[in-house]
């Protein structure tokens, strides 16, 4: 069973709320996006709700999933990316790290199949 994180002690909560410095490249009322610290692709950003919620099993707003999956097109494009990979982590074993729902953006590189 896992531990539930307290949002008080979640990293993406504390940068969101502006506990943590970042330097994000969108923000808007329901999400933040900021470059990953452990860059992946030469463009590589995550998407975070500013709502904490730890993964997709914990997540189930259709509407705000819709709206942060729109917005990597237009992160993609602010990039001048024509091709991106999306990732989402959920759980441990799938990679997951910071148990708060984030999307990841990948680009500027070719990508390999099978990841991971």
């Amino acid at each position: 069973m896992r531990k539930a994180v307290q949002v008080s002690d979640c990293l993406f909560c504390k940068i969101v709320a502006r506990a943590i410095p970042s330097q994000p490249v969108y923000e808007d009322d329901d999400a933040i996006a900021i470059p990953d610290i452990s860059p992946q692709a030469p463009v590589h950003v995550l998407v975070i709700p500013r709502r904490h919620g730890v993964n997709l099993f914990d997540v189930q707003d259709a509407a705000l999933l819709g709206r942060l999956l729109l917005l990597l097109p237009k992160i993609a494009r602010q990039n001048r990316l024509t091709d991106f990979r999306t990732v989402i982590n959920s759980g441990k074993e799938a990679g997951q790290s910071v148990f708060h729902l984030h999307l990841h953006l990948l680009g500027g590189r070719p990508m390999r199949w099978p990841p991971g």
